[in-house]
């Protein structure tokens, strides 16, 4: 079987492989590594840190709708965009409850990046940019 064919059943169409794919996951690790060593010299609650670590997966709540809106409601929360607007306003207004909030929101995406969740297409929640999660 080719490696870029999915096995029988699975959609690979829109995934990275190969070597993109490991870096790709590699930049998640070093995200969440980055972002700890951040909170660790930030000097915030480690309980703060546990209780919102898996916020941003709120959003896979929107599954409950269609897998539409749930893909649309996951990446919205699993983009840098939004911890980096956190960051900025955190850091430019001293608000150090965003900044810790935002240091958080990049470990959970690199976390994820790093196991392999990437966003989500809308026809199915397996059906990532870094390829099919689940069962094989």
């Amino acid at each position: 079987m080719d490696p870029h064919e999915a096995e029988p059943g699975r959609s690979t169409a829109g995934a990275v492989t190969g070597l993109p794919l490991l870096l790709l996951r590699l930049e998640g690790a070093a995200l969440l590594v980055a972002s700890v060593f951040l909170y660790v010299e930030f000097g915030r609650s480690w309980l703060f840190f546990a209780l919102l670590l898996f916020v941003p997966d709120v959003g896979m709540l929107g599954y409950l709708a269609d897998t539409r809106i749930g893909a649309v409601a996951y990446d919205v929360f699993h983009t840098l965009v939004g911890p980096t607007a956190l960051l900025v306003v955190g850091v430019a207004t001293d608000a150090t409850g965003a900044t810790a909030v935002a240091i958080i929101w990049f470990a959970h995406i690199g976390l994820d990046r790093a196991l392999g969740y990437g966003l989500k297409y809308a026809d199915a929640f397996q059906h990532t940019h870094l390829g099919t999660i689940g069962r094989r």
